[in-house]
């Protein structure tokens, strides 16, 4: 069916953003793999083509535009490029917010022109070894100490955790507070007391620098509080929804771009005298993940639709859980069936079907688990 979601600007946005891939991440993708990291040299190219802060305001150097259809073109050709170890999403779709619809205006001046030229790197650091998803089990504490605070704790699986210039500390504010005494902190590159461990060795999206994080007595300035004072719950419910939405678009073009690769593939392999398009079981094979694929691309592209629309509230939780679960589960399935379908082939890293197998991985468990996603789809139904 013809997508009727993007008009011609999208798609001359999108032209852009498959020039920069081809001209300025593909030559470099292997190297950056082997290194566990990208360079910083990529994410100002990024900058400079305008791919970054697309929706922070013009005066602060983004592109003042913040309809979600544009981060939704970035995130499908960086997915079938086979590129998330540059992690503009991230930046953009997830730290964005926080950074836009937070931050003092003193906080705007001192880092949005760097996000927005790729000079500083972003991350949100939440998850820690105890507590994963439960903002509870949050052990990160920030002491009051009249003109700064004082960090001390530690975070893990922080996304460009290597990189990052800027960090998005959530940490406990008001010990007796549970998760309403949470606060969001900034922490920036050179703090003293702030270290970085690892760089954790994934089996998939080598490139991205994922790592662990610690804080011993860092001495954070109050002006580095984002947003209220033990408002971080609030904070962090509120942009969920769009994270969740931007890991769904990823995982919908994921499926789709591997059932592509997928049905060509068949058509020119050949098995037993004729090729394995022939055989019944891979046509129904095809057909089913090809139908599959065609419902959860309306669903998901309604969503974004929702989202970027002006004159609305933004995508509900719900249908932004129901879209994150189900189309990362479709692109795990798919990801395993379109394997299988390469044979011996698939199972070899010079295949596209493979890296897809092993980067895509991730995409049911980062953001929300797809168990998390069923509880709260769950709760808003039954209570």
């Amino acid at each position: 069916m013809k997508r009727t979601l993007y008009t011609e600007d999208h798609e001359a946005f999108r032209a852009v953003v498959r020039t920069f891939l081809e001209k300025e991440v593909l030559p470099h993708y292997e190297q950056w793999e082997k290194d566990g990291i990208v360079s910083r040299e990529a994410w100002r190219a990024a900058g400079r083509r305008g791919l970054l802060g697309i929706a922070v305001e013009e005066e602060h150097g983004g592109g003042g535009n913040p309809d979600f259809r544009y981060a939704s073109v970035l995130a499908e050709e960086f997915t079938k490029a086979a590129a998330p170890g540059l992690a503009i999403g991230l930046h953009n779709d997830i730290i964005g917010p926080y950074l836009t619809k937070l931050a003092t205006e003193e906080q705007r001046r001192r880092w949005l022109p760097g996000f927005c030229s790729g000079e500083i790197v972003t991350a949100i650091a939440m998850t820690e070894p105890g507590a994963g998803s439960d903002l509870q089990g949050i052990r990160t504490t920030a002491e009051d100490r009249g003109d700064h605070w004082v960090l001390n704790g530690s975070k893990t699986f922080i996304s460009n955790g290597i990189l990052a210039d800027l960090v998005i500390v959530v940490a406990k504010t008001t010990p007796e507070g549970g998760a309403h005494g949470l606060s969001l902190l900034v922490v920036e590159r050179g703090m003293e007391g702030f270290e970085r461990g690892r760089n954790l060795d994934k089996i998939g999206q080598k490139a991205q620098d994922t790592a662990e994080l610690f804080f011993e007595d860092v001495r954070v300035p109050k002006e580095n509080l984002l947003g209220e004072l033990n408002g971080a719950f609030v904070h962090l419910m509120t942009n969920l929804a769009q994270e969740r939405l931007a890991i769904a678009v990823a995982g919908i073009a994921g499926a789709e771009h591997l059932l592509e690769l997928t049905t060509r593939y068949v058509k020119e392999r050949e098995a037993f005298g004729r090729p394995l398009a022939r055989l019944q079981h891979v046509r129904f094979e095809i057909a089913e993940m090809a139908t599959e694929c065609a419902v959860t691309r309306a669903f998901v592209d309604r969503c974004i639709a929702e989202h970027a629309d002006p004159t609305g509230l933004g995508l509900d939780p719900v249908n932004a859980s129901m879209a994150k679960w189900w189309a990362t589960e479709l692109q795990k399935r798919v990801a395993d069936r379109c394997l299988q379908l390469h044979g011996g082939y698939g199972y070899m890293s010079e295949f596209p079907v493979a890296r897809a197998f092993t980067d895509g991985r991730i995409q049911t468990i980062y953001g929300g688990t797809t168990e998390i996603m069923k509880e709260i789809i769950g709760r808003s139904l039954l209570g």
